[in-house]
């Protein structure tokens, strides 16, 4: 398969799950704080590596998980609905720590910020 049918079909497919986990009706899956960063497809489309985000503490983000890999039955049959394919790829659903990670670099650069703003305006007032 082409390089660009490939990423074609990742983002259908990333647009796909947005919508079919909005109206998964599992209350260990709250939708709003879950999110599809990212979708990669492989070359004969059997297969599909889905990270998501999940904006909770530790033990909430376990949780989803483990909710969205129980239910990756239901998600590719919901899937066959709406994608026109002889075959519907299986799912790797992984965790995405990118967000967090960017939200927790940006809260250090605020801090070394307030450091250096501090130590800038001790220094004029005291010479």
């Amino acid at each position: 398969m082409s390089k660009r049918r490939q990423e074609r079909m990742a983002v259908e497919i990333q647009r796909i799950l947005a919508s079919i986990i909005y109206e998964m009706k599992d209350p260990r899956v709250d939708f709003t704080r879950v999110s599809i960063t990212k979708v990669e497809v492989a070359n004969d489309i059997s297969y599909a590596r889905v990270y998501v985000s999940i904006l909770a503490d530790e033990d909430k983000q376990k949780e989803t998980i483990h909710a969205l890999q129980n239910a990756k039955g239901f998600i590719r049959s919901e899937m066959a609905k709406f994608l026109n394919t002889r075959h519907i790829p299986e799912l790797d659903i992984r965790l995405d720590r990118s967000i967090e990670h960017g939200i927790h670099i940006s809260s250090l650069l605020d801090k070394i910020k307030e450091a250096e703003a501090k130590d800038t305006n001790g220094g004029e007032n005291g010479e």
